[in-house]
């Protein structure tokens, strides 16, 4: 039985947590990492020396980091759903998740997320903070842009660039932040929406983070 370890309440479990839904892969979820604790145990940390989430165990094999267990998932049991084994279809899906790991993440989840919803008021870095929606605001723009044509990044069918990219969307929309319209994007967002394996897996209550920094 496959095994995911991490919060559900985690962006990074949620990718996971989405893929296997919509692989319909059996496994077993265990909590880990904020309130529930166990990332400093030697038993975890023999798994992923970073003490960090997510983590999945497949038989013996272990992976850790989201997007390398995005990428074994799909490549061992997508069939080519999500990933393809061709190199050039696959480097398109590849260069958005890494640009979403590597800008729109940072931007949003470590700027925007971690910067106004999680850091108590008082301790907020407002300027820095707006800097950071000012360029959420701007990568939001050229996703609206795609998805004005494609019901999907990539074209009519769902990649794992949806899955690093779609993720975020759930908390976009519901910071209570003012973006300029993107009615391409929000659209985008409502197919998501629609799809179960997103809408159980995505959409989980993130509340118990507001204005907590540690657990």
């Amino acid at each position: 039985m496959l095994t995911v370890l991490g919060r559900r309440s985690s962006a990074n479990v949620q990718k996971v947590a989405w893929l296997l839904a919509e692989l319909e892969l059996p496994h077993r979820h265990i909590e880990l990492g904020g309130t529930f604790g166990g990332l400093d145990t030697p038993e975890f940390r023999m798994m992923n020396p970073h003490g960090k989430v997510p983590v999945i165990k497949d038989g013996e094999h272990v992976v850790w980091e989201s997007h390398a267990i995005l990428r074994y998932l799909a490549a061992k049991y997508g069939a080519e759903r999500f990933w393809s084994d061709d190199p050039a279809a696959r480097s398109r899906i590849d260069q958005w998740m890494d640009w979403s790991q590597v800008t729109l993440q940072n931007d949003f989840l470590n700027g925007v997320f971690w910067g106004y919803y999680r850091t108590p008021e008082e301790q907020r870095d407002m300027p820095a903070v707006e800097k950071s929606i000012a360029k959420c605001a701007t990568h939001f723009a050229l996703l609206d842009s795609m998805l004005k044509e494609n019901d999907f990044l990539l074209g009519d069918a769902l990649s794992l660039a949806d899955f690093v990219i779609g993720t975020h969307m759930y908390r976009c929309f519901n910071l209570g932040i003012d973006w300029p319209e993107m009615s391409g994007l929000e659209a985008y967002y409502a197919r998501l929406q629609e799809r179960s394996a997103y809408a159980e897996n995505v959409m989980v209550p993130f509340d118990e983070l507001f204005g907590r920094l540690s657990f």
